[in-house]
């Protein structure tokens, strides 16, 4: 069964080449904008959904094709790719704030076809990150890095920042943005 990454992300590529040896990458050309009214949850995996739709659809024939999307959120505030460097301080600032801690929600969509049979699920997964505080120096040492500007809450936990990390609660994978876990329970029946 051939098994289709919808991402361009190279960390979710390295993630997914622990679950699954062999699959190709098939970037989905969707406009990933959020809707209004939709809870953190509920963003992110629309999210994954509409892009594993978008690469299921422009395929054929017997195949399981994995979309997934990354927010955090705070205090009911979501925040996705900074725009530019000041962008990338502000949210770093606001992360920061109060007890230094936050969610990050990963959106998890498999959708697969076999003998015409299509089957779609759908799901996320969270995790409160808990962050040591920074100095405005540190942060733009990072943000100098250019490693903010691609992620969601504009800080990485697999690189640099790393070091900023007090502790997770729940799966290190979903913070990186593929929780592979979740992926591995979706995907064994079908490859």
């Amino acid at each position: 069964m051939k098994v289709i990454l919808a991402s361009a992300s190279p960390r979710r590529k390295e993630l997914l080449g622990m679950v699954v040896p062999e699959f190709e990458v098939l970037v989905s050309d969707v406009e990933e904008t959020l809707e209004d009214g939709l809870t953190p949850e509920e963003q992110t995996s629309r999210l994954a959904y509409i892009k594993a739709k978008d690469v299921f659809e422009r395929t054929v024939g017997d195949r399981v094709v994995i979309g997934s999307d990354t927010i955090v959120t705070k205090n009911g505030r979501i925040y996705g790719k900074p725009k530019d460097r000041e962008d990338a301080k502000r949210m770093l600032c606001e992360l920061l704030e109060g007890d230094r801690t936050h969610s990050v929600i990963t959106g998890l969509c498999v959708m697969s076809e076999r003998g015409g049979k299509v089957e779609e699920h759908t799901t996320f997964d969270e995790v409160k990150v808990f962050l040591k505080e920074m100095s405005e120096e540190e942060m733009d040492k990072w943000i100098d890095t250019g490693k903010a500007m691609d992620k969601a809450g504009a800080y990485g936990i697999q690189n640099e920042f790393g070091v900023f990390v007090e502790k997770i609660d729940g799966n290190y994978t979903t913070v990186v943005g593929l929780p592979i876990h979740r992926v591995y329970d979706l995907v064994k029946g079908l490859i």
